[in-house]
This record gives C-alpha cells, sequence and structure tokens, in this order.
C-alpha cells in the first residue's frame, strides 16, 4: 500500500515527550509489511540525536528512514559553496555531509536559517548583512510555531521571517511542503501510501503535491472541533494510534 511518511512533533512526540500509543503504532504498521519514512521540519538536530530520541518514546528507527529540513536545504546547495548556519547542529551536519564551506559571516554563498534556541541580535545582524551583500537566502521551512506540552511555542518560520524582514528579501523555503523536500522523500520512498502530520498547511499540501492522501491527526497544533483548513484531510484521528487502527483493524 505505499510507505507512510510519518512527521514527528505532534505525532510522535510533543517536546520529546511520547504521543501515547504513537510506539504501538507504528510497530503495527511494520508488522503488516508497512515502511516508514520519518520527515521532519526541525532542523535543529542531527539524525543521530533523532535516532536517539525515538528510541527513547519505544521506537527503533535507521538513519534511511529520516528525512529532515536540513537534509533539504542542503540538497539546495552545490557542493563546494559557502554558507552561514544560522541554526542547530542538524543544519550544520548536512551542509557538512553535502560538502559545503560553513562561515561564521559573509561573504557566502547562502544564509541558511533553521530552528535554534541561539538566534539572537547578533545573528540576525550577520545573516541579514550577509543576504543584502548578495548571499541567497534559505529557509529551512515556514511552520510559525513549535508544538510543545505547555503550548506552542516559536518555530524556525518565524526566525526565517526575522531575517527575510531584516534583509528586504523573501526566503527560498526547503522543508515540508515545498520541492526540495518532496524531491527527497520520493527519492526514499518511490511509492507512497499516506502522510500523516498535524500541520495541514504543510503535511496536507506536501501529501498533495506527492500525489497521496493526506492523514491528519488531532495530536499537534489542530484542535478537535476546527473549522475549515488550508488543506481538508483524506482521515482524521485524534493520534497515530486511532489512525493506524482505523487502517489496519481493532485487534492487535
Amino acid at each position: 500500500m505505499g510507505a507512510w511518511i510519518i512527521d514527528l512533533d505532534g505525532v510522535i512526540w510533543l517536546a520529546g515527550e511520547a504521543i501515547p500509543g504513537s510506539a504501538g503504532a507504528v510497530e503495527r504498521l511494520r508488522s503488516s509489511g508497512t515502511d516508514i519514512v520519518f520527515a521532519t521540519n526541525n532542523a535543529e538536530p542531527t539524525r543521530a540525536e533523532l535516532v536517539q530520541r525515538l528510541a527513547r518514546v519505544g521506537i527503533t528507527a535507521s538513519d534511511h528512514e529520516i528525512v529532515s529540513s536540513a537534509d533539504a536545504a542542503a540538497s539546495m546547495l552545490e557542493p563546494g559553496s559557502s554558507a552561514l548556519a544560522c541554526g542547530g547542529a542538524g543544519l550544520v551536519e548536512a551542509l557538512t555531509e553535502r560538502g559545503v564551506t560553513i562561515r561564521g559571516k559573509g561573504p557566502v554563498d547562502a544564509v541558511l536559517v533553521g530552528m535554534t534556541r541561539a538566534f539572537d541580535y547578533e545573528m540576525l545582524s550577520r545573516a541579514s548583512l550577509a543576504v543584502r551583500a548578495g548571499a541567497r537566502l534559505v529557509g529551512t521551512n515556514e511552520d510559525p510555531t513549535h508544538p510543545t506540552p505547555s503550548g506552542l511555542l516559536p518555530g524556525s518560520g518565524a526566525l526565517v521571517a526575522a531575517v527575510a524582514t531584516a534583509a528586504q528579501t523573501s526566503p527560498e523555503l526547503a522543508g515540508k511542503p515545498h520541492e526540495p523536500m518532496v524531491r527527497l522523500l520520493r527519492e526514499r520512498a518511490p511509492k507512497i501510501g499516506l502522510v500523516v502530520g498535524d500541520r495541514p498547511a504543510t503535511d496536507g499540501l506536501l501529501a498533495k503535491r506527492l500525489g497521496c492522501p493526506f492523514g491528519l491527526v488531532l495530536s499537534g497544533v489542530i484542535s478537535p472541533g476546527h473549522g475549515a483548513l488550508d488543506v481538508e484531510p483524506d482521515e482524521e484521528d485524534s493520534d497515530l494510534a486511532a489512525l493506524v487502527r482505523r487502517r489496519l483493524g481493532s485487534s492487535s
């Protein structure tokens, strides 16, 4: 039936805290012969860190099963080019593996902005100056918020918007639902059966661009009783476990 593309934040966990039933749902999918690719717009952690976080919530995963917006952003640059990385270790890792030289300030070929809690006025200044000097501005994604158990916190999109505003330009975007991520997912899973996520404007539009159904879960940014959505889901459930039960039946 094709691979399932599954989001992490808001589907598997909230700020690293497991959403109940998510590990069991992944195990049921695998037992049914379904391939899984975890696709996240969070460019902050490295792949090894994501594998460890999955293990902590009871899910064993390989590097090959994880695609992040950091990978998508790095794919937009040519090996041998230079970049200012305004992001975490995951973005640095992806750029290094791509063969991109990372510099602390301009001039550079591109400025890449992703999720980082180290974002401050100095980083904003260096990034905007480099863009004004001619560097491309690439945002790992445009998600304005990041779901946590205590509520929605600023996401990568808020940081990208700050640099774009300071540099008076528009960013190129890499992660879900944009073409760089679409291309990577098609390479990783040529046949896709379902995209599962908590953001219709991100995961839902990704599903449309991949030409497959969208399964919305209400364990992240969208609450029960919501109104019209940016992209209407083909399926909707409270969480991943409920969605898997619907697809595979309630028996264990």
